[in-house]
């Protein structure tokens, strides 16, 4: 459930973040909103198709089909989660000035209306395919169908209303702070999925386990209860991982944790230099 709820809030609030830049800064202009909410709408059907597609492949598959279209989904998922943590560190005031030009640009009668439509239809579509590759990766680690749903519902409720409190400009905590600790727990998620994945490559006998059991904490912290079953899914803890379970888990969290760093400390050198 806090899995699924972290990675809804973060994707709902990237795209209400989009919708509170156009919103802004095209206030006054007759008709936005009409073509804010045909993007938005547009958007989320768009998710909802290939939400669908994917649940109908998943229940077509069986046996060591199933595993391995589960490895591939959580490897498609952390490596978008990385890209997606590393692009955003990297472009994320840049992409809000740029729609934050855009509604300007509408405002002004230099561009069409139909822009902004455009516009959170491609970001809400963007966050909503995203959404739905990444929960279904939570899902092919393990997560019950219950929790999520739940975890979804609330992820999408905080993000609305964090969104909302954005374009009321009535939040002060900024931006960077609260993307740079989302974006860290992510990792850990990714990191967790490259793990699960690993381990369902090597029951299908595509990778070698090295070694069965790193460790055995099960007499400490059991997988199978509540709070084995949620450190598991946002921190991929397992009882008893694999030696290549644990070789994945850590070459994510050294090669997506190292790019976040290294471009941090060289924007910040930038920064440091333009001053």
């Amino acid at each position: 459930m806090y899995a699924t709820a972290l990675i809804v809030f973060r994707e709902v609030l990237e795209a209400a973040l989009v919708v509170s830049i156009v919103l802004a800064a095209s206030k006054g202009v007759a008709g936005r909103g009409r073509w804010v909410s045909l993007g938005i709408l547009l958007g989320v059907f768009g998710a909802c198709v290939l939400a669908s597609f994917a649940g109908t492949i998943a229940s077509a598959l069986a046996g060591r089909g199933q595993e391995l279209m589960n490895a591939g989904i959580l490897l498609t998922a952390v490596a978008m989660l990385g890209w997606h943590n590393i692009w955003m560190s990297r472009h994320g005031k840049k992409l809000a000035a740029e729609v934050k030009a855009v509604g300007h640009d509408v405002a002004s009668g230099n561009k069409p209306l139909y822009l902004l439509m455009t516009v959170v239809l491609v970001a809400v579509l963007r966050e909503g395919s995203e959404t739905v590759l990444f929960t279904y990766g939570i899902y092919a680690s393990g997560a019950g169908g219950g929790p999520m749903l739940a975890g979804g519902a609330a992820g999408v409720a905080l993000g609305g209303l964090t969104g909302t409190a954005l374009y009321l400009g009535l939040l002060r905590i900024p931006l960077k702070y609260l993307f740079t600790v989302t974006g860290w727990m992510i990792l850990l998620l990714a990191a967790g999925m490259a793990a699960d994945a690993a381990g369902y490559l090597a029951q299908a006998g595509m990778l070698p386990s090295l070694i069965t059991s790193v460790w055995d904490t099960s007499m400490v912290l059991s997988e199978h209860s509540i709070v084995g079953q949620v450190m598991h899914i946002l921190v991929g803890y397992t009882q008893r991982p694999s030696g290549i379970q644990l070789a994945f888990y850590l070459a994510t969290v050294a090669t997506i944790g190292g790019l976040m760093l290294w471009i941090n400390r060289r924007d910040s050198q930038a920064a440091a230099k333009a001053a």
